[in-house]
Parts: structure tokens; C-alpha cells; sequence
């Protein structure tokens, strides 16, 4: 048996995964505003006391992580959502340290997209795209069958390409950054603030918002306008992407897989409407993460 553990900038899953890539137990924690004050030992403790728990219960080999933004050599050198954007994070070694076992990191883009493509919504594609909608933008590519080698950087950061010339300031610095506008976080932040709702209000609640939204509700222009904007722009993200790569399918993964009802058919719709394509195609093969956000441990583990 193996862990995975995938960390994203709200959320922490750690799953017991087995011989056949499938998950046998799963714990998660969802990272509130308070703990990412103090996120690193909040980070670090939750794996800590979890990992230590399933090993208990199970014959462990090693551990797989994957972690949003820039990894080198097993060492965190970015991940802006995690608040890591100078001072770079060592956390295989601690958790190497505490939890005496080997511990590989990679990127968990990089981890969903070889999940995906092994098991998944991009299964036997030689080229494609993978992109995690999430608390930010996290991307892949896969070409002849294998991951893009970047080099000394794992690079495909699409979330930071630049859509908007001085748009809204991102984490990471920069400004008009493709997840400041099309991350699903902005998604919920923007329809929480048109309806006057705190971060109380959970991602299900809005699903359903936007999924019985109809023209003689009361907020109906309200949700209307924060969903097409952010259909448009990320139509224009993913446009970009395909006009670059022209790949045969794309995935996308994260919390975009449960709105996937209410979204994907309107983006792939406004692509193709909108002619944002350099070649035209009549249809786009666009398919929401199968693993949905499980893709993250299982390739993790791979």
C-alpha cells in the first residue's frame, strides 16, 4: 500500500491507495482563513497525525505528494496560494524526519494529469491538456503519451499567464493573471458578494444557487452575470491553450468537476460562438476529471 496526499491552497486530502490505484480509506481537512495564518504547522500536523493513524492499519511503503506551484529536487520553492512565495518549504524532509519513510513531491497538476491520462478522462490520449480548477490554475501537458519536460522548472504554470493587462494583482505578484478570474474560488468569492453571503456559504449551497436559477428568480441577473464572466474568461484561457498546443482532449479537474453540470457545456458553447479558436473545430472534447478530486492522490502515488 501507498499514501497519497494531495495539498491544495483550502484543502487536504490523504488517501490509502492500493496495488490497483484504488483509494481503500481517505481522510481530508479543509484549511479555514484562520489556520492559513498558521498554515505550514497546520500543514504538517494534519499529515503527521493522519499518516501515523493509516499506518496503523496499514502495510505502508511510501508516501506520494502532490503540492500546487514550484517543486525542485523535493523542495517547495513557490506555491503562492499556500502562502510560499520567497522562502522556500522543505516539507519532504520534515515529514521524511517524523514520519520515518521516504516522501516524493511533485506537482499536483503534473500528479492529476498522469491519473487522468493512466485511468481517467484522458485515458490513451498522446496529447492533451489537464488543467485543475481550484483554489487557483494548475496545468499539464501530456505529449506522446508523457508528461511535458520542462527542465529545471516544472513550468505549464497557465495559471499565471496574463488575460487581463492590468487587471486584479494575484498572489503571486502579478497582475491579470488567468486564475484571478477563472479559478473556482473566484467563482464562489464572486457569487457569495453579489448575494451578500459569507464564506460560511459552502460550494454545494451554490451549485444549487446557479443550478435552480431561473428568469423570474429575484437574483437572477446577479448569478447570470458573475457565471457568464467567468465562462468568459475562462474560454479565453483555455483558447489560448489550445491554439498553442492543439491537443486531442482537454481535462479538468478540482472542485470544477462537481459544477461540471452548469459549466462545461456553456464553455465549450462560448468557445466555439465566440470564435476564439485559430482553427475552428465544430466540437471540443472537454471532459471533467473522472478521479474528480481524488486525481490527486492516486497520482500522487504513480
Amino acid at each position: 500500500m501507498k499514501i497519497g496526499i494531495d495539498l491544495g491552497g483550502s484543502h487536504i486530502g490523504i488517501g490509502v491507495v492500493n496495488k490497483e490505484n484504488k483509494i481503500v480509506e481517505k481522510k481530508e481537512k479543509r484549511l479555514t482563513k484562520e489556520e492559513k495564518k498558521n498554515i505550514r504547522s497546520n500543514i504538517e500536523n494534519f499529515i503527521i497525525e493522519t499518516v501515523k493513524g493509516l499506518k496503523n492499519k496499514y502495510e505502508i511503503t511510501q508516501i506520494g505528494m502532490a503540492v500546487p506551484g514550484t517543486i525542485k529536487d523535493g523542495v517547495i520553492l513557490k506555491a503562492v496560494n499556500l502562502g510560499i512565495k520567497k522562502e522556500e518549504y522543505r516539507l519532504k524532509e520534515i515529514l521524511e524526519k517524523k514520519l520515518k519513510m521516504p516522501v516524493e513531491i511533485r506537482n499536483d497538476a503534473k500528479c492529476a494529469a498522469l491519473a487522468e491520462n493512466k485511468l481517467g478522462c484522458i485515458k490513451g490520449k498522446k496529447r492533451a491538456l489537464f488543467l485543475t480548477l481550484g483554489t487557483g490554475i494548475g496545468g499539464a501537458v501530456i505529449i506522446d503519451g508523457k508528461l511535458l519536460d520542462t527542465g529545471t522548472y516544472p513550468g505549464i504554470e497557465v495559471g499565471h499567464m496574463i488575460i487581463q493587462k492590468d487587471g486584479k494583482k494575484c498572489n503571486c505578484g502579478n497582475y491579470g493573471c488567468f486564475e484571478t478570474y477563472s479559478s473556482m474560488k473566484v467563482l464562489k468569492n464572486n457569487l457569495r458578494k453579489e448575494l451578500g453571503f459569507t464564506e460560511k456559504t459552502r460550494g454545494e449551497e451554490l451549485l444549487t444557487i446557479i443550478r435552480t436559477n431561473k428568469k423570474d428568480s429575484k437574483d437572477y441577473e446577479k448569478i447570470e452575470n458573475v457565471v457568464q464572466e467567468f465562462i468568459d474568461y475562462l474560454s479565453i484561457g483555455i483558447a489560448n491553450l489550445i491554439n498553442i498546443f492543439e491537443p486531442e482532449a482537454i481535462g479538468i479537474g478540482g472542485s470544477f468537476v462537481f459544477f461540471e453540470n452548469v459549466l462545461l457545456s456553456r464553455l465549450k458553447k462560448n468557445i466555439i460562438d465566440k470564435n476564439l479558436l485559430f482553427n475552428k473545430r465544430k466540437e471540443l472534447e472537454i471532459y471533467p476529471a473522472v478521479l474528480g478530486n481524488d486525481a490527486g492522490i492516486i497520482g500522487a502515488v504513480l
